[in-house]
């Protein structure tokens, strides 16, 4: 099972209104494991950011001048992202963005609802925890994920924040990572235009001791006399 954990982030909020996409984070899952496959991407949007953007996310437009354009982008984040569900917080947003940023490039194209199935988070938020605060920060803190590097918005981190958040809202347990190095890697990874990819690394599996095991038969045997029998004794 393939699935991309998308973010974004725009010089405003209205598409309609002429605001565009200045950054896009991908996170790829397989089999509910972050594989530590990511594609990011900086955008020059051919506008001015907002000011009360550049509050949220820091992205100026001095910094956003010599970046690829949207157009530029669109193959590799189509190749990236195909045949996989997406998963985003308030998913109409991302998708909405991202379709108008499809349809400028080519009024007749494909929209992403015909390369991939969309999944949202906050939908599934608001199920979870009815009449509660559901932003991405809200999630994080409520499932105690580490908000420490987010100080301000950022399309990859967010991407690897929501990730997180959405292994732990589905339930069962998930290993987010093989190896610490590996998170820390992704999240203060110098933006690229490229998909970085990671070696996996195989799953710690610590055994228990031989006196963990006498100390276990022992207690199974003090479960027999007490009772008469025991049902995890062979």
């Amino acid at each position: 099972m393939r699935q991309i954990v998308i973010d974004t982030e725009t010089t405003g909020l209205e598409p309609q209104k002429g605001h565009r996409i200045i950054e896009i984070g991908c996170i790829e899952l397989i089999n509910r494991q972050i594989s530590g496959n990511s594609l990011h991407y900086y955008i020059n949007p051919k506008r001015p950011v907002e000011e009360e953007a550049i509050a949220i996310h820091g992205i100026t437009n001095e910094f956003l001048c010599d970046k690829p354009i949207f157009a530029d982008i669109l193959n590799d984040l189509l190749a990236f992202i195909k045949g996989a569900e997406l998963i985003a917080h308030n998913a109409s947003f991302d998708v909405g963005f991202i379709n108008h940023e499809i349809q400028l490039v080519a009024r007749n194209a494909k929209l992403l609802d015909e390369y991939v199935t969309i999944f949202d988070t906050l939908a599934l938020a608001r199920k979870k925890f009815p009449g509660q605060r559901n932003t991405l920060d809200a999630i994080c803190k409520r499932y105690k994920i580490d908000l420490s590097e987010r100080k301000l918005h950022g399309a990859l981190l967010d991407a690897q924040l929501l990730a997180e958040a959405y292994l732990l809202m589905t339930g069962g347990q998930s290993n987010l990572f093989t190896n610490d190095d590996l998170a820390s890697d992704i999240i203060h990874e110098t933006p690229t235009n490229k998909i970085n990819n990671f070696q996996q690394i195989k799953t710690l599996i610590t055994y228990a001791k031989n006196t963990e095991l006498a100390e276990h038969d022992a207690f199974l045997e003090k479960i027999k006399k007490s009772s008469g029998k025991c049902l995890w004794q062979k």
